[in-house]
């Protein structure tokens, strides 16, 4: 159950509704975030809702059987969508386009990035500079230095910029030059890193766990959630199966039903999803199809050059060619 509080709820209206919960049996969680106060009781028994419900100091009360309960369809019927500020925003009724080269290489990299994004009408570039590679020995990112160049020209150009966090001591210092945190497969459920995410004022996006579960990454953000975060986005971008014919088995069936369960953005990443370049588009435009309120992708003026994933990424004038078809499928599905 989640009982949101009433703005400006007193201590003595707070005793009240916790006695109540202890009454029922219930234990209740208290969950304090950018936009509301809540509280999450934990429980089987059956009783009146009234009888929480009526007490003064609670707004609205909900039964939601989902062990995530926060991130769930189930109480919140309007979509939260993610603002992102300067007319740009994930979640709302248009398509968001997250572009970008898998690393940040250089100076000269970052700039025609950019200008290939503008020139397409694309508001938010992706990139790693913090790079988590299967071999030491691959390229592993400009670190902060390349953030903050990275940042520099973004912010002059009005590009929103979305990068993964690798560890907690991270946070901190990318906290100024990024507008959204990844949090890329590997660490969905690096539950430490998401409950230090849960603490920051700034949207979080989850990419779904190299073999993990729809149910895992709903959990998984709701540990941000918990811990104090409502911007949240949750990103599809295929899972590993015993299928060797692309890099993942990109799960288009998670993208309704993510939209199904939750009231968070869904955004899909057909880049990692498939692992193939020739094969991202159609992998793109099916995901839209599915309902994804947005896509991420990694284009690179000279893909065969690229210092990561360049069998993966797109050259510009294939990403061109995708956010034309992308808003094309976009405007198709919202019109059936």
């Amino acid at each position: 159950m989640i009982i949101q509080l009433s703005n400006g709820v007193s201590t003595n209206e707070l005793t009240a509704i916790n006695d109540t919960l202890k009454k029922i049996g219930y234990k209740g969680t208290p969950v304090q975030t950018q936009k509301a106060q809540y509280i999450v009781g934990i429980g089987k028994r059956e009783f009146d809702i009234r009888e929480l419900g009526t007490l003064p100091g609670v707004s609205d009360i909900h039964r939601v059987s989902d062990d995530y309960k926060l991130v769930s369809r189930k109480w919140k019927v309007k979509r939260t969508v993610i603002d992102l500020g300067d007319n740009v925003s994930i979640g709302n009724s248009h398509l968001s386009i997250m572009a970008g080269p898998c690393s940040i290489e250089s100076e000269e990299q970052i700039q025609a990035t950019i200008d290939h994004l503008i020139a397409n009408g694309v508001k938010i570039m992706r990139g790693g500079v913090f790079k988590p590679r299967s071999s030491p020995y691959s390229f592993r990112g400009l670190g902060e230095e390349g953030l903050k160049l990275w940042h520099g020209l973004a912010k002059k150009a009005g590009i929103k910029i979305v990068s993964e966090v690798m560890q907690m001591s991270q946070i901190e210092s990318m906290y100024d030059y990024v507008d959204v945190f990844q949090v890329g497969a590997r660490n969905t459920q690096n539950f430490n890193l998401l409950d230090e995410l849960g603490k920051i004022d700034k949207p979080v996006m989850i990419k779904r766990g190299i073999s993990g579960t729809i149910e895992e990454l709903l959990s998984s953000a709701e540990y941000v959630f918990s811990g104090g975060n409502e911007k949240l986005i949750l990103c599809e971008r295929g899972i590993r199966t015993y299928e060797r014919s692309s890099r993942n088995t990109m799960d288009i069936n998670a993208i309704p039903i993510l939209k199904e369960k939750s009231h968070l953005p869904v955004i899909a990443d057909p880049s990692h999803g498939i692992g193939l370049r020739e094969f991202v588009e159609p992998v793109a435009l099916a995901s839209i199809m599915a309902g994804a309120d947005g896509i991420i992708y990694e284009t690179h003026q000279q893909p065969e050059k690229a210092f990561s994933d360049s069998q993966q990424t797109l050259d510009f004038s294939e990403s061109e060619r995708l956010c034309n078809r992308a808003r094309k499928a976009f405007e198709l599905r919202e019109n059936f």
